[in-house]
């Protein structure tokens, strides 16, 4: 049976009488129910679907059962930062108790207590064990992008927590304890830049400076507000924002990309997750520095590629008002970070659907095709990860990272409730304050 059709027979005994309705007729969706059903859905990938030994995020769910190697029960760090979130809008929401809710993440943070680190970070994957599991030949070691997605997490779990009972106080000083414990500073390597990797067997081998326009912002503000391993001003300044050229911004089917989103060459903007990752618990409305309005930055990067998707230079199936978002995602050939310059007909749900606090009609359009055109494209998690009207290709497949931030952001659309925690931590706004930020968003703490 395809999901959500309601059929109009009262019973299989009236099916022979000339006079009753035989017609199967789409169930009407309400703009809530639809928010509603899709939060449900990739929540329980974070709930139902989690690897058990942990309670943390898969790297994938893959309903086909088709797996390469050992990729069922790896660990992801910053799908499980995502992750976190979204049991917190589960708890609010009333998929699950409070309690629940409580004993995963006493489960979690448990597990993570125990996990390989480096340096204070994680790495990009773990095993169910908390070992590592190499990412690639390199990267067997800290990953501080993934980790700062993790804290972000970890950071809004603690608010909701902290004014808690003693058993609530408890989790919310372990986690203090694991922040604290990030050594951001040290993968400055004694330069003005943050580097994306450390490994005690090739240490800084993969040499990847994280600098310019991309998804990793939050880490940059973390590692300034950090209270016990923080990097200063110069490190943001000359690493994250090149000095400047970062702000040395284009204009795209009409609007402003307000920073440089790529320092190397001329693409005018990266994929959609660019503008959810870091923004998640980091709230971007009212939020400006010496180089941009983030605010304005992410409004702009989520209508152009839904302007470039009406426009739709390539021709390509279904592409129009309904249809839209680019971003890194399962592609028919593997994984791809689609974006209107490397478009390759494959839309990817988490694009538009992430972006309902900045385009909320156009979110909502895409969001309503899904369930009443496209369900064959939906499953227990939600929609699937990718799709192709123009090559006929989809798979039941689900990644975390994608998953995560569809529940996170539409709740910060509806109520702003991961906004709200994850801007009352006092040491996120020392750290705001000191790359020269200004936030409407004030420290309630």
């Amino acid at each position: 049976m395809r999901l959500f059709l309601v059929v109009a027979v009262a019973a299989s005994l009236l099916t022979g009488c000339k006079d009753h309705p035989k017609k199967i007729q789409k169930q009407v969706w309400t703009d809530e129910a639809l928010m509603d059903t899709v939060q449900k859905q990739t929540f329980s990938y974070f709930w139902e679907g989690a690897e058990p030994t942990s309670g943390l995020a898969r790297e994938r769910i893959h309903l086909d059962s088709i797996y390469p190697s050992h990729d069922k029960d790896i660990i992801t760090i910053g799908g499980s930062g995502f992750g976190l979130m979204t049991i917190l809008v589960g708890a609010e929401r009333g998929y699950i108790t409070k309690e629940e809710a409580l004993i995963r993440f006493e489960k979690s943070v448990s597990f993570l207590e125990k996990a390989d680190r480096f340096h204070g970070a994680w790495p990009h994957w773990l095993l169910p064990s908390g070992k590592v599991a190499p990412f690639s030949t390199y990267d067997d070691g800290g990953d501080l992008v993934e980790t700062a997605f993790l804290i972000q997490g970890l950071l809004t779990v603690k608010e909701y927590y902290a004014n808690g009972n003693e058993r609530e106080q408890k989790l919310a000083a372990q986690i203090q304890k694991l922040w604290e414990e990030v050594e951001w500073d040290w993968y400055t390597k004694g330069e003005n830049t943050l580097y994306w990797h450390w490994s005690p067997n090739v240490e800084w081998k993969m040499n990847f400076p994280v600098g310019g326009y991309n998804e990793a912002l939050v880490m940059y503000v973390l590692a300034a507000a950090s209270p016990t391993h923080p990097i200063t001003k110069k490190v943001y300044d000359e690493g994250w924002a090149l000095k400047g050229e970062i702000a040395k911004d284009t204009t795209f089917y009409g609007l402003e990309t307000v920073l440089n989103h790529y320092e190397h060459d001329a693409s005018p903007v990266g994929p959609l997750f660019w503008a959810h990752y870091s923004y998640l618990g980091l709230n971007p409305k009212g939020l400006t520095d010496a180089y941009a309005d983030y605010w304005k930055l992410n409004v702009n990067h989520a209508k152009i590629q839904y302007n470039y998707a009406v426009d739709n230079p390539k021709k390509y199936k279904g592409y129009g008002k309904k249809m839209w978002g680019l971003t890194s995602s399962y592609s028919i050939n593997g994984y791809d970070g689609h974006r209107p310059d490397n478009d390759l007909s494959v839309i990817s749900p988490t694009a538009a659907l992430s972006s309902m606090p900045y385009t909320p009609k156009e979110s909502l359009q895409f969001l309503r095709y899904m369930y009443t055109e496209q369900d064959s494209l939906i499953g227990k998690y939600g929609p699937y990860d990718a799709f192709s009207l123009e090559k006929n290709w989809s798979l039941p497949r689900y990644l975390a990272i994608d998953q995560g931030p569809i529940p996170v952001m539409i709740e910060n659309y509806r109520t702003g409730l991961l906004w709200n925690l994850f801007m009352k931590n006092k040491d996120l706004h020392k750290g705001l304050e000191k790359l020269g930020f200004s936030t409407t968003h004030k420290n309630d703490n």
